[in-house]
């Protein structure tokens, strides 16, 4: 099952933000990612990439050596984890945080394991940050001129675009 939640809070130090949801993500058997929500543009931006992600393990077309770090390539629409972590990757301060929390198979998450997560990190859910604008956009990496190829309500589709342009760069 897949659960993608927006938070917001603030990080004072980076490692030990991830040693938690490690700790965490170990301890609830979850798979768990977090990702800059300003570069993030909606749900569907991280379900198209964790499907890209599966179905590249699944064909043995990857590039990582996890579902993680393979879902984070397709999130960010590049080739390279040097290129993907800075784009993608959370930052030092206040912070609008998106997580992918996935189980194995059909287990459920509920939103008390939710709760707790965000509390464990001092963070409050706010599911806000995970609408895109055109801002969201241009700090994607996407251009004036390709977000005015479309109308405001479709631009998610040029972040879809971008993931699925992984499978074609790899």
């Amino acid at each position: 099952m897949i659960k993608i939640i927006g938070a917001v809070g603030e990080i004072k130090n980076i490692d030990d933000f991830l040693r938690a949801v490690s700790d965490f993500s170990k301890e609830n058997d979850l798979l768990i990612q977090a990702f800059d929500a300003n570069v993030i543009f909606g749900k569907n931006h991280i379900i198209s990439a964790v499907n890209h992600a599966k179905r590249a393990i699944e064909r043995k077309k990857n590039s990582t050596n996890s579902l993680k770090m393979e879902t984070l390539l397709y999130s960010s629409g590049e080739r390279q984890l040097k290129l993907a972590i800075p784009k993608m990757g959370i930052k030092k301060g206040k912070s609008n945080i998106t997580f992918l929390l996935l189980t194995q198979g059909n287990q459920f998450i509920s939103e008390k394991i939710v709760d707790k997560f965000l509390k464990d990190l001092t963070l409050k859910r706010d599911d806000k940050v995970l609408e895109g604008d055109k801002n969201t956009l241009k700090s994607f990496g996407i251009n004036e001129k390709e977000i005015k190829t479309l109308p405001k309500e479709k631009y998610g589709i040029l972040i879809l675009e971008k993931v699925a342009m992984v499978d074609l760069i790899k």
